[in-house]
This record gives structure tokens, sequence and C-alpha cells, in this order.
């Protein structure tokens, strides 16, 4: 009865719309839906009940919008829409300021998070350039929402979605037999991985080599169980590279993971929860409104526009005119050096590139080769910048700003009695008693014991 009264709904939205909001919002539609909503639209013409002729001229007047735009899909089924003619004059120059803003039509707060994840997913299209993100942060703090959120900008076959998936079965889902080989080929090159939570620990073991740039085709062996010859050895032929975001609520990392991935976590602040909350009641009070007001936002658009332009133009190389800007601005942020740093310079030449191919209208190509700017080095030291200290430390931006916020606040209100110069420490209790009164959410024992202190401990910041 509900999805009935859903389907009502939303054909009561749609027979209303004048033409061009109706054009709209079917425009983004493909074939098996507008079939669908065509199939409704009949049922509801020949059956519905105490229909008013008004009712039924309405039905009837969307039903030849649909089948003229059916008809027009039908002869065109066959092209591919990311070969579809985009005019790249409608571009102009675009800044980190007017990317984040448009990206904040669905995601409120969050610049940084948001700015590095969209860059994420722009970084599939480059040749070798690829970023890799770990969301890390308590449940329901909206870790998965933001790159599912980007992630619908983005051409829908360059996206992959997986939630908690065994090595068997991922490679069985995204692989190809080659009789030649005799093994499955999994083809991960210029796409958007999205792990929506932990990936196992063996698929992870598999991809490291991948996710550090090795080798662009990887051999692997796996051990399938069949009913008639038991355990049998699979050959899988990994082919990158793919942009990788997992998200997860474990806090724990694995050093081997943390040197891959740049370390985000979620804002979880009262304001950036009042308008997460604000808007969530804005989306699911009317859903198709919501809906259609997006697809017509011409930012929006734009953007999407643009990322599939960017994509059609297959850039292979990008090269950065100045290395020597690039070598002063990181080592004056050097102290001293850790192996970890070579890891950290190439996630920063991978911005600046990213930055170029973001605006790769308006850089200089020389045989063939897209060139990176100072501006787009500057931008990419001004957003690292931003999430330097938690990288730094290895730790996820939310652990690190729960040691700032919650330990080093509580250390110095314990011991700011001038006359008792003996240093006081906090117990545990009084952590959590103090992470409740700032965040407002109260913080399991079991896991800042297991895994909040042994990392504070790691890095150093406490004894």
């Amino acid at each position: 009865m509900k999805n009935n009264m859903l389907k009502q709904t939303q054909i009561n939205y749609m027979v209303t719309l004048e033409e061009p909001r109706l054009l709209e919002y079917l425009k983004n539609r493909d074939l098996s839906e507008l079939l669908s909503i065509q199939s409704d639209l009949k049922k509801h013409l020949n059956f519905g009940e105490n229909l008013s002729p008004k009712n039924k001229n309405d039905i009837a007047s969307t039903l030849v919008y649909i089948e003229a735009i059916i008809n027009g899909l039908s002869q065109a089924e066959d092209i591919n829409p990311d070969e579809e003619f985009i005019n790249i004059s409608q571009f102009k120059p675009l800044s980190s300021n007017e990317l984040i803003e448009t990206l904040g039509l669905t995601i409120k707060k969050d610049e940084i998070n948001r700015l590095l994840t969209f860059l994420a997913h722009l970084s599939a299209y480059t040749e070798e350039s690829q970023l890799n993100i770990s969301f890390n942060a308590p449940s329901s703090s909206g870790k998965s929402y933001i790159p599912m959120e980007i992630s619908r900008l983005f051409p829908e076959k360059d996206v992959i979605q997986v939630a908690y998936c065994s090595p068997t079965a991922f490679f069985h889902s995204h692989g190809t037999f080659n009789k030649e080989k005799q093994g499955y080929i999994v083809d991960l090159s210029k796409k958007i991985l999205i792990f929506l939570d932990q990936p196992h620990t063996m698929l992870l073991q598999h991809l490291r080599p991948m996710l550090s740039h090795d080798k662009k085709e990887i051999q692997l062996k796996i051990t399938d169980k069949s009913q008639k010859q038991g355990l049998k050895t699979k050959n899988i032929y990994l082919i990158g590279y793919p942009s990788v975001i997992f998200c997860t609520a474990g806090l724990t990392i694995d050093e081997q993971e943390a040197t891959r991935f740049l370390l985000l976590s979620p804002e979880i602040n009262q304001e950036k929860l009042r308008e997460g909350i604000l808007e969530k009641i804005k989306k699911d009070s009317d859903r198709s409104s919501y809906l259609y007001n997006l697809e017509i936002n011409s930012e929006r658009k734009l953007l999407k526009d643009r990322i599939r332009a960017i994509k059609q133009e297959s850039i292979t190389e990008i090269n950065i005119v100045n290395p020597q800007l690039v070598e002063h601005m990181f080592m004056k942020r050097i102290k001293k050096f850790k192996p970890k740093h070579q890891r950290d310079i190439g996630r920063i030449t991978s911005l600046v590139k990213i930055f170029a191919l973001l605006n790769i209208w308006f850089r200089e190509r020389e045989e063939g080769a897209l060139i990176a700017n100072d501006e787009d080095i500057k931008d990419a030291f001004e957003i690292y910048d931003k999430i330097s200290e938690s990288q730094e430390l290895n730790l996820p931006p939310y652990v690190f700003n729960l040691y700032k916020d919650i330990i080093v606040t509580l250390y110095k209100e314990k011991n700011n009695n001038e006359l008792d110069s003996s240093p006081r420490g906090a117990t545990r209790q009084e952590i959590l008693k103090k992470h409740y009164q700032v965040y407002g959410r109260y913080l399991p024992d079991w896991q800042f014991r297991q895994q909040i202190l042994p990392m504070l401990e790691t890095s150093g910041l406490i004894t």
C-alpha cells in the first residue's frame, strides 16, 4: 500500500509540472526508467479511480512528452553518453572555493573533506596520480555520506560501491575470465572504488601493491572452493590504477594502510550536525521537489558536464612546470625527514596534477602533456596544510581533534594553578566525561582503551 501511495504522489507531482520543468525532470532518466514511468501513467489513466477530465488530460499530455523522449532514446540507444558532444566554451576557470560552494548543495560543512573527496574521485581520470582516502570516525558521523554524494556527480559506470566483501567475491564480481591467461582480469583502471565499510583484511592485502602504484598490472593467486574439486587455485590479474575510498568506524589503522591513504574524518561539531539535520528534513519533506531542484541547479549541472568533458580529454601525462617551487615549499615545512615523507610528497604532486586537470582548458600543453602551473602548486599545498598535522602523526583527524579538544584542554584546566607547579594528569573517566560535554555523545570506554589510547601513545602525544 505504501509503494502505491508513493507512486500516486509521484504521478500527481509529475502531471502538474509545466512543460520546461517536466522536460528537466525527465531528461536525465534512462530508457528503462522512462518505460516504467510510461507504464505506470498508462495504468493510472486506464484504471485510476475518480479521475476528472482535467486529470486525464494532464496525464495524456505528460504521456505525449514521455513517448517523444522514449522514441528519441530508442533511436540513439547505441550512443555512449560519455562520447556525447560537450560544449567546453561554457566552462571557466574553477577555484577551490567555487568548487566547495557547489559541493555544498548536498554536503554541509566538511569543506576540506568534500573538496579532497572530489579531487580523489577526479584523480581516477589521471594515468597514475590517483589519491586514496580513508574515512575513520565513529558510527553515524557521515563517513559514507560524503563519498556517496560526490560519486553522484560522476558517470555511474566509473563508480564501484562495495559493502563488506570477501576477496573471492570481489574478484568474481568485477572480473572477466580470459582464456589466453587462464585467469580473471579485473580492470580497475579509471575506476572509483568506494568501500562503504572496512574491507576484508585479505582483500586489502591483495590491493596493497596497487594502492602503492608498485605496478600497473599485478598477478594474484586466490583459492576458491568448488563443490566437485574442493579448493582450487585461480589466477587474478589486477589492472590499475583506481582511486580508492573506504569508510570505517574502526579507528585502529595498520601502518601499511595509513601510509597509503589520506586519513580523513567527518566533522561532528554542533553546527555541522544542526545543518545536517535541517538538510535531512528538507530532503525527506518533499523528496521529488528536492531532487528536481538539484537536477536543475545550473552550477551542479555545469560541474557534471565538466567531469564528463575532462574524462573525454583522456589525458595520459601531466607535467609540473616548476618543480623547484614544489621542492622549496615542501622542504620549508619539514623539520626532520621520515620515510613516510616520500609518500607525502607523492600525494602533494598528485594534488598539483589534479588541480591542473580540473582546469584543463586553461592550462598550457606541450607535446600532448598537460602543464601544471604555479597556481596549481600553491592550491595543492594550501589544502594539504589543512590536514598535514594529523597526517604527519598517522592519526585520523577525529582522534587528533579528540586529543586537542578533550585531553589537552582537560590537562590545561587541571594545571592552571600557579601555586601548584607539580603536573597533574587526567584520568580515563575525566576524559570520557569531558568528551560528552564537548561532543554531546558518549565515548565507549573499550574504544578509548583499545583503539584511541594506543594510537596516541604510538604517535608520541601521550605517555
